[in-house]
């Protein structure tokens, strides 16, 4: 039988509690999800590419599910990096209605590009819907408490970037 192999992209700068909780729910539903972290300076990232990755592989290393996680970085279109790393799924989670008009959107432009290759929407746990990473940041860079929305591991490494 064929391998089902996932694709969950981001920037994950941070990676924050959203995010492992679809990781961790999407490795049930694979047998190899590869995390791929973007390399998107139109974003201004917090971390560099190496820190990002690193901090994903630590948190990716915490969860179970079955499926094997590799991360990985990326550049340029995602559906021509699911093609390279073989992936047949590519995974997107979905926090409140605007994220799901522009994922519609992104999804309808992925399959004029690859039809064989389909886009799973997971929905957002309730608990971590109003968490962004450009809100964690801002959170963190102002002085607040971001205990409730990433692991200690990464709060830690936020607090170190901000000089705290």
């Amino acid at each position: 039988m064929a391998k089902r192999v996932g694709l969950y992209p981001g920037t994950f700068d941070p990676i924050h509690n959203g995010h492992t909780d679809i990781i961790g729910r999407v490795v049930k539903l694979v047998d190899r999800l590869v995390l791929g972290v973007a390399i998107n300076t139109g974003k201004g990232p917090m971390f560099t590419l190496e820190e990002r990755v690193a901090i994903v592989e630590a948190e990716a290393a915490t969860l179970t599910g079955g499926a094997e996680i590799v991360v990985q970085p990326f550049e340029g279109l995602t559906m021509h990096f699911a093609r390279e790393v073989g992936a047949n799924v590519i995974v997107r989670g979905l926090r409140a209605v605007a994220d799901f008009e522009f994922e519609f959107q992104m999804t309808a432009m992925n399959q004029q590009l690859d039809r064989e290759i389909e886009t799973v929407f997971l929905m957002a746990d309730p608990r971590h819907q109003a968490i962004a990473s450009k809100l964690v940041k801002e959170i963190v860079t102002l002085g607040g408490d971001v205990t409730k929305f990433v692991s200690p591991r990464v709060k830690e490494a936020l607090l170190s970037k901000v000089g705290r």
